[in-house]
């Protein structure tokens, strides 16, 4: 009996350890921790960055208008009496020449020279000591300067003319040459106009005539 005891108690350690290695193999394993997920790489150029900037519209403005002010000045009436008065005004376009006790008269030209020496004139008369000059001619000195209105002339008995602005001819004989044009004696011949000059020297007195 001794013996069968031990040899049940033999058989038993083994088949004991034999069931604990199964009910340990037999348990669950223990679940693994969950790894955790990665999450995908975001992208480097997000949505906004890759949608096309909008083209800026920029309004242009016109500059402002200046105002402008304009003064208007008003209209001065007219009187009609004064100016008819003005229109009545004879115009002075003769001349008187004096030589001795003959005075004859020019009919002074349309120029700058010839209204010069009516203004001149305006002042009282001016005396001009003449002489002969190639017998076709009296000449002086004016004792003022005029302006200037050359052109080429081929002169004419009783011709008035001015010579370099200051000398005063008046011509019985053709001549020819720059000459600026004061005036003309008309009615006389050539004859006649060298009979009243005289040969020598004589002094002639210019005037306008009297209104």
């Amino acid at each position: 009996m001794k013996r069968i005891k031990n040899y049940k108690s033999r058989i038993a350690v083994p088949i004991l350890a034999m069931m604990l290695v199964v009910a340990c193999t037999a348990a669950p394993t223990p679940a693994a921790a969950p790894s955790a997920t990665v999450p995908a790489a975001l992208p480097t150029t997000t949505e906004a960055s890759t949608k096309p900037t909008p083209a800026l519209s920029v309004a242009t403005t016109n500059p402002p208008t200046t105002a402008v002010s304009i003064a208007v000045t008003p209209v001065q009436e007219v009187n009609p009496d004064a100016n008819q008065e003005h229109t009545n005004a004879p115009e002075i376009n003769h001349m008187n020449i004096q030589i001795g006790e003959t005075v004859l008269t020019a009919t002074l030209a349309a120029n700058s020279s010839a209204d010069a020496l009516k203004e001149a004139l305006s002042a009282g008369p001016i005396a001009i000591n003449m002489r002969d000059y190639g017998n076709m001619e009296k000449v002086g000195s004016l004792g003022i300067t005029l302006p200037r209105n050359d052109e080429q002339i081929t002169t004419e008995a009783g011709d008035i003319i001015l010579y370099q602005g200051n000398a005063f001819v008046i011509y019985y004989a053709p001549n020819a040459w720059n000459f600026t044009r004061l005036g003309k004696i008309s009615g006389l011949s050539a004859q006649e106009l060298k009979d009243i000059l005289g040969d020598g020297d004589v002094t002639v007195t210019l005037s306008l005539p009297q209104e």
